[in-house]
């Protein structure tokens, strides 16, 4: 079966790698199935939307690897969703009620206090036309709720209505109509909560699959009762389990907490990211995935937990490095040419040192080691034995035996092993006590640049 989804965030921040992991669940859904994939820009919230964001969640996409195969943005869809409702309020299924928040407060906590759950008793249904006149007259304004299927005759006799789906990550799911309030749709001032324009985009754009995180769970059978009162066949819907902070706090678009743009800024490579926001909190090892065809291939909405995930920005350093070092010399080969690297060097070069990055910013450190001048340390009571190691250097051309045969020399000349053999010639090579096999790196500093270490 093939699958149209849609990844739909609000251009109101930056979105985090929480946002990433739906976005991606259902990016990688469509491409398993040959579907297409649709980014919807809810940017209803005039207030707080900005072009910026917008502009950032499509740039924060591509990075990821991830191209629409469409984008929409329901500021210019007001005309379908204002249709929806009169659709609705003709049909009797939308109705005006003149409540105040304070209002509907009391009449909770007089329900709970009388043993009754807290849900909303539908009196603006019992309104005459006459009171609702008085209302507006005295300067209130409706807000709109959707008349749910539970009752048989008398919306004031509710009966048991279950809505029952199969989630395609939680397994069967059934709500009970009765148990909840009848839904606001448009608040007082005339615009739409997320409910019903995200529920006509679906129709409208013929979505196969809803996947996004488990906070909506509480709302899907409220949104299953809306399609079937707007003639449609309702999505199928899965919801993965939501992605927490390490000491389990939510992330926040808002805030910045671990947004996209920043892990990219850090340095970290796309595919890191992708693949710990994909499999963190699956059943599955979390592994870099070389590209998103390899993660499609290892991604299953049934392995997803029912846990939240703690995610911490740590794993990503470890994942970031073994994903570097797994990576072929021609996925970087403009990298590298940007930093200098000639086209005929970086394969041995890449070889050499991918081993040893944390992140791909490294290799501009072990290239100027390579390539320009080092200040070698040289500890006074190795100085003897350097200027020996310098006499037993052989012609070139070097390979990668050259360093073997090379130490082999120095061993039999001087009588040092072991650590008190390499130590000092990786010192006075590189500056440095630790880093890439000198067996690949010694052909890549020449002959030359390690006679003048030396001397």
């Amino acid at each position: 079966m093939t699958a149209t989804v849609r990844f739909a965030p609000s251009p109101t921040g930056q979105i985090h790698i929480g946002n990433a992991r739906t976005a991606l669940f259902n990016a990688l859904y469509a491409r398993q199935r040959g579907g297409s994939f649709v980014l919807r820009l809810d940017d209803t919230d005039v207030a707080r939307s900005r072009e910026e964001y917008a502009e950032g969640i499509i740039r924060d996409l591509d990075w990821l690897g991830i191209v629409p195969d469409r984008i929409e943005r329901q500021s210019k869809r007001f005309a379908l969703y204002d249709e929806a409702a009169e659709r609705l309020k003709k049909a009797g299924l939308l109705y005006p009620c003149y409540e105040t928040p304070d209002e509907l407060e009391r009449r909770r906590a007089r329900r709970r206090a009388r043993g009754l759950p807290p849900v909303y008793d539908r009196s603006a249904l019992k309104l005459s036309d006459a009171e609702r006149a008085a209302l507006e007259a005295e300067g209130r304004k409706p807000h709109w709720r959707f008349l749910l299927p539970n009752f048989e005759t008398d919306p004031f006799e509710t009966t048991r209505a279950e809505i029952t789906w199969d989630d395609l990550c939680r397994g069967e799911q059934s709500v009970d109509l009765a148990s909840l309030s009848d839904p606001v749709l448009l608040r007082e001032d005339g615009t739409y909560l997320y409910t019903l324009p995200s529920i006509v985009d679906d129709i409208d754009f013929a979505m196969t699959h809803v996947i996004r995180g488990e906070d909506h769970v509480a709302n899907t059978a409220v949104q299953i009762a809306i399609f079937k009162a707007l003639g449609a066949t309702p999505p199928v819907f899965g919801h993965h389990n939501l992605l927490t902070t390490a000491s389990g706090e939510g992330l926040s678009k808002r805030s910045g907490a671990l947004s996209i743009a920043a892990l990219r800024e850090a340095g970290y490579e796309p595919m890191t990211v992708a693949s710990l926001a994909v499999l963190i909190g699956t059943s599955d090892a979390v592994e870099p995935m070389a590209d998103l065809d390899a993660l499609a291939a290892q991604f299953d909405l049934s392995h997803v937990s029912r846990a939240p995930a703690r995610f911490d920005p740590a794993d990503l350093d470890a994942l970031n490095a073994h994903l570097l070092r797994d990576m072929p010399a021609d996925k970087v080969a403009d990298r590298l040419a940007a930093l200098g690297v000639p086209g005929e060097t970086a394969p041995a070069f890449w070889e050499a040192v991918s081993g040893n990055l944390a992140k791909f910013a490294d290799v501009e450190a072990w290239w100027r080691i390579v390539d320009s001048e080092v200040v070698p340390v040289i500890e006074a009571e190795d100085r003897d034995f350097i200027l020996e190691a310098a006499k037993h250097l052989p012609p070139e051309p070097w390979d990668g035996e050259t360093w073997k045969a090379w130490t082999a020399e120095v061993k039999a000349a001087t009588g040092r092993k072991g650590k008190g053999l390499f130590m000092p010639l990786r010192k006075a090579l590189t500056g440095l006590d630790h880093g890439p096999e000198l067996a690949r790196l010694l052909p890549l500093i020449g002959r030359r640049n390690t006679l003048a270490r030396l001397a």
